[in-house]
């Protein structure tokens, strides 16, 4: 079974690490340093299906769960990640239980869904050489729905009631942004906000997550039962490490 489908409902702490550089060998370095997950970013990073494909491949000897996020909640764009082989998904701006479904049904075959059979040309499916697949390929599915406007904090409950929804997350700087508060993250009323939502997707009976500010806004939220937690990302790491070196020897 999925490891982290399974540790999100056992709500273990999953700690996970941002990929933007689009590139395989950053992925392959960032996969064997002990990172449970790392996530593969179709929506703000120059990511392809050919590029997402050759990171996919570069991680798989490596003990750690490669996750996606789709640039947008679309069946057609979903049913290519799932067939190049993410069974993880983080879907951006979700803001209704109507929208909720219909993501799920992107995730499940008939007739549990809509995703559209190849399996003999997917490599998911080992090329047609994995015995099942079809019929068990949604228990693998993790589907974890991002939560970062007014809309979607409203509708938290229902979201988060929805069958087939394994997590939701929450996205600080879209977030900060709908609140009217552009850039600042950290802002009270939106950190207020972030601490509302947690508590509530909790008591909907839901796991957690969320992209920390630093490593202490991290273990803030860890030990405020979050469980799916983004501490940093490639970009981040190679920028600060550059600037450290060069400001070393100053």
């Amino acid at each position: 079974m999925n490891p982290l489908k399974l540790a999100l409902a056992e709500r273990r702490a999953q700690i996970g690490l941002w990929q933007s550089l689009a590139n395989p060998y950053t992925a392959e370095i960032c996969a064997d340093t002990g990172y449970d997950w790392l996530l593969f970013d179709g929506e703000h990073a120059p990511n392809t299906i050919q590029t997402l494909l050759a990171q996919l491949q570069a991680v798989a000897p490596y003990p750690v769960e490669p996750v996606a996020r789709v640039p947008v909640g679309e069946a057609a764009i979903i049913k290519q990640y799932m067939d190049i082989g993410f069974r993880s998904l983080l879907i951006p701006m979700v803001e209704n239980a109507e929208q909720a479904k219909q993501l799920v049904a992107a995730t499940r075959y008939p007739p549990r869904g809509i995703r559209g059979v190849a399996s003999a040309v997917s490599r998911a499916a080992g090329f047609g050489t994995k015995p099942g697949y079809l019929a068990s390929a949604h228990e693998d599915a993790c589907l974890i729905l991002q939560i970062e406007s007014r809309a979607g904090l409203e509708a938290i409950e229902a979201i988060a009631a929805v069958d087939g929804v394994d997590a939701l997350f929450i996205g600080p700087s879209d977030l900060a942004a709908a609140m009217g508060h552009l850039g600042d993250p950290r802002h009270d009323a939106v950190q207020s906000a972030i601490t509302d939502a947690i508590e509530r997707i909790a008591k909907a009976g839901k796991p957690s997550g969320i992209f920390a500010l630093s490593p202490d806004d991290a273990r803030r939220w860890l030990a405020k039962g979050v469980c799916f937690v983004s501490v940093g990302s490639d970009i981040g790491l190679l920028t600060r490490g550059a600037r450290d070196l060069r400001g070393a020897i100053r």
